[in-house]
């Protein structure tokens, strides 16, 4: 359809415009938060404890390997702490931290651990 009015044809330049607008916000409010490795230095004391200590054992609620995740992938470390916080992966204390995160801590603290080598 060819609109000749000019004033048809801005308003719906107009229209178009604020549609896609509209549709981009949609868009980038489902995007993931993206991790910040420097917002993550003031997060990673509840993760150092057990996660920094090389050959380190937990003994709650069984004996227990905790793994070292310097250097792991963003992608696994957010997956993992996602199924902590939602229950489908369990561990007490594990739990519980995870529980605390924001998506965006997440997003931060798995960008932090995968930048480390």
């Amino acid at each position: 359809m060819k609109l000749r009015n000019p004033m048809m044809r801005m308003v719906s330049s107009i229209t178009l415009a604020g549609s896609c607008l509209i549709a981009g916000q949609t868009f980038a409010a489902d995007a993931p938060p993206v991790g910040n490795v420097q917002a993550a230095r003031d997060k990673i004391s509840m993760c150092i404890g057990c996660h920094g200590i090389p050959g380190y054992k937990a003994t709650f609620p069984e004996l227990y390997h905790v793994p070292m995740i310097a250097g792991q992938n963003a992608k696994y470390i957010e997956a993992a702490l996602n199924e902590y916080k939602k229950g489908s992966r369990s561990h007490p204390t594990m739990d519980a931290i995870a529980g605390s995160l924001s998506d965006q801590d997440i997003a931060d603290l798995a960008a932090y651990y995968a930048d480390l080598k």
